[in-house]
């Protein structure tokens, strides 16, 4: 099977300690509708991201949460995150994330260099959903990534999900996921 018929794995990053969380959810339904546009995805949720330690550029261990995370963005071809919003930013959760990814510097694609990222917040009020996508393109911009063009945000103090726990207007996260999708399949390497 030639590299172009693989579907192409999408990681998804996110939640917190608290379990289900909003942005874990969210994460849920970002995934599924990457399946629906034909990947293959991960989730790597707030219970594996909760016990990353914090991470220290002089560690050397790598411990097996850390190399979860590390290996699976290695073979990712697109990557989500979604993060709770905090007092105008990103968890420290998901910053730990994402600052995990140090080991993948040498790599031939180093960090998040050639996948397409999509970007999703969610939290309690506009503003900080505001402040708080920024800051995460920002990192992704840094950490090398291709930031889809729409970062969905999901105000939670609008009551976003029904009685049965579904996201109400799942659009937005739904767009971010296809457009990951989309940009994954043309970045895939030619078949060898």
């Amino acid at each position: 099977m030639s590299a172009k018929s693989v579907r192409p794995l999408i990681v998804g990053i996110g939640g917190t300690v608290r379990s289900p969380s909003s942005s874990e959810r969210v994460l849920t339904v970002a995934l599924a509708a990457a399946e629906a546009a034909g990947a293959r995805t991960v989730m790597l949720g707030g219970d594996l991201l909760s016990r990353l330690p914090i991470y220290n550029p002089n560690d050397a261990e790598h411990p097996p949460e850390r190399s979860a995370l590390v290996d699976a963005i290695r073979e990712a071809d697109g990557v989500i995150v979604s993060t709770p919003g905090y007092h105008g930013s990103l968890s420290g959760l998901i910053k730990n994330a994402l600052d995990s990814l140090e080991p993948l510097r040498q790599d031939a694609r180093p960090y998040l260099d050639g996948r397409a990222v999509g970007c999703i917040v969610v939290a309690d009020g506009w503003q900080a959903c505001g402040s708080a996508l920024a800051h995460l393109r920002s990192i992704v911009h840094a950490l090398r990534g291709w930031p889809t063009p729409l970062g969905a945000t999901v105000n939670s103090a609008l009551k976003p999900f029904d009685e049965a726990g579904a996201l109400k207007e799942p659009w937005q996260v739904e767009t971010v996921a296809q457009q990951v999708v989309a940009f994954a399949k043309m970045w895939r390497p030619p078949a060898a």
